[in-house]
């Protein structure tokens, strides 16, 4: 029964997980068409992004802290409720200030109360399958790009921009607001007679924080983050300035969706089989070499050979993330140092954003984003080598 349900949470994760991230890159859709209609100037749009990453980060960790003293249930609900109140307010702003607030601040506290609770508490649903779990939560975020992403082209193509925030945000209450009902927290695994984990039971917060283990996982999840941030919010801006048509430029971001959600079955089988730890270096390199390549890349056919490589890898690698922190750190503070690390690994994600608009604006052109993301990329699976191993305990057999 416990396994059972725990592939409930999972589908239920994995739907929450597709709106709020689709939701949320959904701006990089936008990008052109609000700049074009308010006169606002890119580098003031994506910097919203940016906002809502370093507010998603400082928000989930206090979700996660949430969900470990009252259950992910009640955190969820109240993320879905606060998700589209966010992007209605969005659709009807008026200045450029008011909308960086609104999808910047209130979109960003709401998307951080899916994903580091949600993937939290999936860690603790599964002993033996745990890679493949959470890569099928994180394979729901990545759909967003597949089916978000070009409803709300279709959308603003059909109406225009403020009426497609507004039928999204309408659209995040009755897919999320339902799916959160389902969302439990795990049993405690003794009582469950499963096998006891191998993190370290009496483990408080100082000491994981201060753990050399939670230091190497935040500072390989920023990097990581840092690396791909910039190439995935501006690939559909760059195409277009390369002279390609809007829905081409869409169809490229929404390829990296799907080769991101195989590389998360992908390599949350081989991080089963394998260890995760070395499938993460693996896919940080992989995941840098092709952020580089974007320099190289003019035509519509290299953008597909590239974004298929590109999505496999940022999207195989970001699951990793909550299975290593679970070999290090038991349940009962998991929600509190994922959120923690996702924290970390949002002030990476704020950087792309805002500096490759910034980029663009000042010397016309995206190149020096895809060099800077390159040398990031290898720095984080340099990083990555670092891990220590797992400490193991002792596993309580069945009775």
């Amino acid at each position: 029964m416990r396994l059972q349900y725990g592939w409930v949470v999972v589908a239920a994760g994995a739907l929450m997980g597709c709106v709020a991230v689709g939701t949320l890159f959904s701006l990089a859709v936008f990008l052109q068409p609000m700049a074009d209609a308010t006169g606002w100037s890119r580098t003031g749009i994506s910097s919203a992004m940016t906002l809502d990453f370093l507010t998603m980060g400082v928000a989930g960790f206090a979700w996660g802290a949430l969900t470990d003293r009252f259950g992910p249930r009640i955190v969820v609900t109240s993320g879905g409720v606060l998700l589209g109140l966010g992007l209605a307010l969005a659709s009807r702003a008026t200045s450029l200030l008011e909308f960086q607030l609104l999808y910047g601040v209130v979109v960003g506290v709401a998307a951080g109360a899916i994903f580091a609770p949600t993937i939290a508490t999936v860690t603790g649903w599964f002993d033996k399958h745990r890679s493949l779990a959470v890569s099928l939560v994180s394979a729901g975020m990545g759909v967003a790009p597949m089916t978000i992403s070009p409803f709300a082209g279709w959308l603003i193509s059909a109406y225009d921009w403020r009426s497609a925030m507004l039928w999204i945000a309408i659209l995040a209450w009755v897919l999320i607001l339902p799916a959160a009902l389902l969302v439990r927290r795990p049993p405690d695994a003794a009582e469950a007679g499963e096998a006891t984990e191998t993190a370290d039971p009496g483990m408080t917060l100082g000491q994981a924080f201060r753990s050399p283990q939670f230091i190497v996982l935040s500072l390989t999840f920023f990097a990581c983050c840092a690396a791909h941030s910039g190439p995935i919010f501006h690939t559909v801006s760059y195409a277009m300035a390369c002279g390609l048509a809007p829905l081409a430029a869409v169809s490229i971001y929404s390829l990296e969706g799907l080769a991101g959600l195989a590389g998360r079955v992908v390599f949350g089988v081989a991080g089963d089989k394998f260890g995760a730890r070395q499938v993460l270096v693996i896919g940080l390199m992989i995941q840098a070499l092709a952020a580089g390549s974007y320099y190289f890349t003019r035509q519509l056919g290299e953008f597909y050979a590239v974004a298929a490589v590109f999505g496999l890898a940022y999207g195989g690698v970001m699951p990793l993330y909550a299975v290593i922190a679970r070999e290090y750190f038991p349940m009962r503070i998991m929600g509190t140092v994922f959120g923690a690390a996702t924290m970390v690994s949002a002030l990476g994600m704020a950087l792309g954003p805002a500096l490759g608009g910034w980029i663009f604006d000042t010397f016309q052109g995206y190149g020096f984003l895809f060099i800077g993301s390159l040398g990031i990329g290898i720095g984080a699976a340099a990083i990555a080598l670092a891990f220590p191993p797992a400490r193991a305990t002792p596993r309580l057999q069945p009775a």
